[in-house]
């Protein structure tokens, strides 16, 4: 029970001593905390003091490293422009100097020009008194002396001028001879071709003369079918074992020719049998005319041209022109103008193209009104050629103008081809007329004495007066002629024309 009342006594008692050793405990922790923390806050405050210091001393150090270098950047600036004001100085020194010297060449320049004045009115003084006295000798006045000198002069220009054109046109003429002769013998060279001479008139054999009477059938109804189904004329007469078949048109006769050689072959010669063979004829010689256009342009590595220009084309196998063939001239210009615009560097297969249609107005009957050439474009624009190829057909006689140098290419492969020797032939009367034509050109020009037309037309040889042509207008009088001749005749290849103006003085001894 004591025990029990001690401990609830010493309970209570023990709890108030616990208490307050905590209290003491406690108070005693917080002075030793504070005590701790007054010391990092000084340390702190020592090390942010030298912190501040060092940052200074830093900053001193780089504002002074930086007070330095403006300084020196300063020198050098002021040094820079100690030595711009120097040379500025030098400068208007100079231009000082100068604008005295212009100052002193002025004043001298004006009492020059004072004196160039007085110089000047004396010498027109001096002038117009020469004039009067020359105008009192001369008989003449300012103007009429000024019109004689002018007249002069002209006739001085005029001969100087004319003596530089053909200096020009010699120059220009050797060298366009020389070139043009390369090109045109390298051509001619590697082209050749093979004409025949056609007529109008066909030759057909017979095996016997008692051929004759089967052709002319009962009544001659044989033979008129015949010519009026192939429209030409058959001639029957005393020559043995010959029927000669007469007509314009080439085709026609080889129509005839073939007919009547077949009806010769079977030996069965009636009407009925003569309509089939030539309806026959005819569609295999159609036929055969686009297989020959065919083998044109595929011998000229021509593609695209279409079936109507092909067939066209064939035709001018039956068609000559002074006795040459019109397809192998114009396979031949084709080629010609293929080789002149390759040397060139021109268009090759437009140069062919124009050159193989040239000639196809040729072939056909009606199909337009005006010269072949025209004809020949109109045809060529149906078949759907380009306007190049076009205008090259239609110029090539110069009824257009050329536009492309294809163009003028075309049109001297033609003139080639046709001028060869031998190429084509010419009737008598034409020659003698284009002849009769020359010499009336070069008559009506005054002062042509005589002329004469020799090496067959190609020279024209003309004698002047040397009382009317001095001699600074011969070489106009001999443009004026060839000018006039190439724009009134037509004629193969060129013609050369000679003036000739001499002076003969005869005298005799006694």
């Amino acid at each position: 029970m004591t025990l029990t009342i001690i401990l609830i006594i010493a309970l209570p008692v023990a709890g108030v001593i616990g208490y307050g050793v905590r209290a003491y405990l406690g108070k005693i922790k917080l002075s030793s905390a504070e005590a701790k923390s007054h010391r990092i806050l000084q340390d702190a405050i020592k090390e942010a003091e030298n912190k501040r210091k060092e940052l200074l001393i830093e900053a001193k150090d780089q504002l002074l490293k930086e007070k330095n270098l403006l300084e020196k950047e300063m020198r050098e600036r002021r040094q820079e422009l100690q030595v711009s004001e120097k040379r500025l100085i030098q400068k208007e020194e100079s231009i000082d100097v100068r604008l005295e010297d212009i100052d002193r060449k002025e004043k001298i320049l004006s009492v020059r020009e004072q004196e160039n004045t007085e110089k000047e009115e004396e010498l027109r003084k001096e002038f117009e008194r020469h004039r009067k006295e020359l105008e009192r000798i001369a008989g003449m006045t300012s103007d009429e002396a000024r019109e004689v000198l002018l007249k002069n002069l002209e006739n001085e220009v005029k001969f100087e001028a004319t003596k530089l054109i053909n200096k020009i046109e010699e120059e220009a003429r050797r060298t366009a001879e020389k070139k043009g002769k390369d090109i045109i013998i390298s051509s001619i060279q590697r082209n050749a071709s093979e004409y025949t001479s056609e007529s109008t008139i066909t030759t057909v054999s017979l095996p016997s003369d008692e051929m004759k009477g089967r052709i002319i059938g009962r009544e001659g109804r044989n033979i008129r079918t015949l010519e009026n189904l192939t429209g030409v004329d058959m001639i029957i007469d005393d020559t043995p074992e010959v029927v000669v078949i007469s007509g314009f048109d080439p085709v026609r006769r080889e129509i005839a020719r073939q007919s009547l050689e077949r009806l010769i072959q079977n030996g069965r010669i009636h009407p009925a049998r003569i309509e089939e063979i030539v309806e026959k004829v005819t569609a295999e010689l159609e036929e055969s005319m686009l297989e020959e256009g065919e083998k044109a342009a595929y011998k000229l590595g021509l593609p695209g041209i279409s079936k109507e220009a092909l067939y066209n084309i064939g035709k001018l196998r039956y068609r000559t022109s002074y006795g040459q063939n019109v397809l192998s001239h114009s396979i031949e210009v084709a080629n010609l103008a293929g080789m002149i615009a390759g040397e060139l560097g021109l268009d090759i297969q437009l140069a062919k193209r124009a050159g193989l249609l040239h000639d196809i107005g040729k072939g056909c009957e009606v199909e337009g009104e005006g010269a072949h050439a025209l004809v020949g474009a109109e045809m060529a624009k149906k078949f759907g050629e380009n306007d190049k190829c076009v205008n090259a057909i239609a110029s090539h006689h110069n009824d257009k103008e050329q536009e492309s140098f294809e163009a003028v290419i075309v049109q001297v492969a033609d003139a080639i081809s046709a001028s060869r020797p031998g190429a084509r032939k010419e009737s008598l009367e034409t020659y003698l007329k284009r002849l009769e034509n020359l010499e009336n050109i070069a008559t009506s020009f005054k002062g042509v004495d005589k002329c004469y037309a020799i090496q067959a037309g190609r020279e024209l040889r003309v004698l002047v007066d040397n009382e009317i042509i001095s001699d600074d207008k011969v070489e106009m009088v001999a443009r004026d002629i060839a000018t006039k001749i190439e724009s009134e005749l037509k004629y193969p290849g060129i013609v050369r024309v000679t003036v000739i103006r001499e002076k003969r003085i005869v005298d005799y001894a006694k």
